[in-house]
């Protein structure tokens, strides 16, 4: 570690604790050329991978974005805050658990299209219509009745258990 007054590069670490919630090492270092005292931190640094576009354009991947989308979806819907969290990070889960540096937008919209799925049948529909840019009603239709011969198999396993 590179001492931020004289720029040596040989630093002694002369404390090392975790920090109270355990997602980061604090460390007070001593320069072994100007004997001045300092502080570092390390975090775990997880990389997301760049998100390509259907133009084949590059981009950043942002939380705030997948959030926004599914507010969007979600908008006026009785789900809480912390089920749009659970789902946020279920999805920023499956992308770091990929491994991929780069990831195409179109399996972004599957995954945010499962957990809506998941999450509010309405919501599913509205992102649905406009992520598989629905050309007529059949095609909504048929999502819509995706719902609606899921709900029978459902009822049906259930009055068989009764």
């Amino acid at each position: 570690m590179r001492c931020p007054f004289c720029q040596h590069e040989d630093t002694q670490v002369l404390d090392t604790r975790a920090s109270d919630e355990g997602d980061s090492v604090r460390r007070r270092r001593r320069c072994g050329q100007c004997d001045k005292r300092f502080t570092t931190y390390e975090r775990i640094e997880l990389a997301m991978p760049v998100i390509v576009k259907k133009n084949g354009s590059r981009t950043e991947y942002e939380t705030a974005k997948l959030r926004s989308s599914l507010m969007l979806a979600l908008r006026k819907r009785p789900v809480s805050a912390d089920a749009v969290d659970a789902a946020i990070h279920r999805i920023e889960e499956k992308l770091l658990s990929a491994g991929e540096r780069e990831i195409l937008s179109g399996q972004i919209g599957e995954l945010v299209m499962r957990e809506l799925k998941r999450l509010d049948k309405i919501a599913y529909i509205r992102f649905a219509s406009v992520y598989r840019s629905f050309e007529d009603v059949a095609e909504f239709l048929d999502v819509a009745n995706e719902f609606d011969s899921a709900s029978r198999r459902i009822a049906m396993a259930d009055s068989v258990k009764k």
